[in-house]
């Protein structure tokens, strides 16, 4: 492939997804979709002129959906406001998420086991990537809601992230060791991780702050980026919860320091820097953007359409999708005394994070650990189908029933559209 044609199409393809942003704020389809799509149709014209090497990709989705999955936690975090008047509807998203993650995973799980005779552990690991709901679809398709609605949809899908990877990276730990998942002296270990995390978190606060501050240089929003980039990778090395480092970061900086220690306020201009820290928050929206864009284009020409033509996966990733509605209908049902079908319950869309955690079981090396049952095609299909039922979900927003529902239950104010 030249280079004059390689010029065409990168600038191309953003622009494509730039229209499908637009065509998605106006349709409420998500663009998620039709990047993916392209990039399968791209995969069966390529194949059409001969071009079938695609191994490539094999190394080059991973890094750039961990990219990715770092500038969106980060831009996820940096929106979050952590205030008195919050705490309510930031305890709520935080039990949605967890609550409905744990009953997933079960649901998931005995499905996998019981019926498609999967054993236990390896039934988990699969079953976790597919119970995360995507901060990175979901937000944006909240846009139209009310306000506590869709603050409630940032914090319970952002959580949810958080949430998913740190139990799959536990998960993955305990299984590939030969432990047991459930035993208290890991999961000691695992608390005194997160607090240690804070304390890092905190650290890398102050200098990162103290370095915008200071930096008179053109460029330093793309170093503190690679310095974050290089302390998720170092975490991971040695095994730490190191995108809640990343998570965390970004609260301590998107509150302007207001959560900071006295000590640390007083030697950070944090009026100073709101400006940097406005550009820094433009910035990781843009970059967002361009990975997010070219991590489902690949994903989706990695795809071969032949791949399709068996019934097992539509089957199978139906199964799961009705299971994922029944796990959040249920809490909503339980938690809010009422039965009414809210477009909240539809508000469960799978996406780049899912992909990510499939990939990596992918790499494992302990072949007593993977399965071809649920593989690439079922993983595609929930992520699909999911994204079209939250589309109905926006859709019956529409009707003057709106999601007025309290999703706070410390805040007794109730927004209506």
């Amino acid at each position: 492939m030249n280079t004059g044609l390689i010029l065409i199409l990168l600038p191309s393809l953003i622009i494509f997804s730039y229209i499908f942003d637009i065509i998605a704020k106006k349709t409420k389809f998500p663009s998620v979709i039709l990047l993916m799509m392209t990039g399968i149709l791209a995969r069966a014209i390529a194949e059409g002129y001969g071009f079938k090497n695609t191994y490539f990709l094999d190394s080059l989705i991973p890094v750039i959906g961990t990219i990715g999955l770092i500038l969106i936690v980060m831009e996820g975090a940096l929106e979050l406001e952590i205030k008195k008047e919050k705490i309510g509807i930031i305890i709520s998203g935080f039990l949605s998420a967890l609550v409905i993650l744990i009953l997933n995973i079960f649901l998931l799980k005995s499905f996998f086991t019981l019926i498609l005779q999967i054993s236990a552990d390896v039934a988990i690991l699969y079953a976790i990537p597919l119970s995360i709901i995507s901060s990175a679809v979901a937000i944006p398709s909240a846009v139209s809601f009310s306000n506590n609605n869709r603050e409630f949809i940032v914090y319970e899908s952002t959580f949810s992230d958080i949430l998913g990877i740190v139990i799959f990276n536990y998960c993955i730990q305990q299984t590939v060791s030969g432990k047991s998942i459930i035993d208290t002296t890991p999961i000691i270990h695992l608390g005194t991780q997160v607090l240690g995390i804070i304390f890092l978190s905190l650290l890398i606060t102050y200098i990162l702050a103290k370095l915008i501050q200071k930096i008179d240089h053109h460029v330093k929003f793309f170093l503190i980026i690679a310095i974050l980039i290089l302390v998720y990778t170092i975490g991971k090395l040695f095994h730490f919860p190191s995108l809640l480092t990343i998570f965390i970061f970004g609260i301590f900086l998107g509150n302007g320091g207001e959560l900071l220690p006295n000590f640390m306020k007083k030697s950070i201009d944090f009026e100073k820097t709101k400006n940097s820290l406005r550009d820094f928050h433009l910035l990781t929206s843009e970059s967002t953007f361009l990975v997010r864009t070219f991590f489902f284009l690949f994903f989706g020409f990695s795809i071969t359409i032949k791949s399709f033509v068996s019934m097992e996966p539509y089957i199978y990733s139906l199964v799961i999708l009705f299971i994922m509605f029944v796990a959040r209908y249920s809490y909503f049902s339980v938690s809010k005394f009422s039965f009414k079908l809210t477009p909240l319950v539809y508000m469960s869309p799978r996406g780049l994070i899912s992909i990510l955690l499939f990939l990596q079981l992918g790499t494992l090396n302990e072949s007593n650990l993977k399965t071809d049952i649920i593989d690439e095609r079922v993983l595609l299909l929930v992520i699909l189908f999911s994204m079209i039922l939250m589309l109905l979900g926006t859709m019956k927003k529409k009707t003057n029933d709106d999601i007025t529902l309290e999703i706070n239950p410390l805040n007794k104010e109730i927004d209506s559209d």
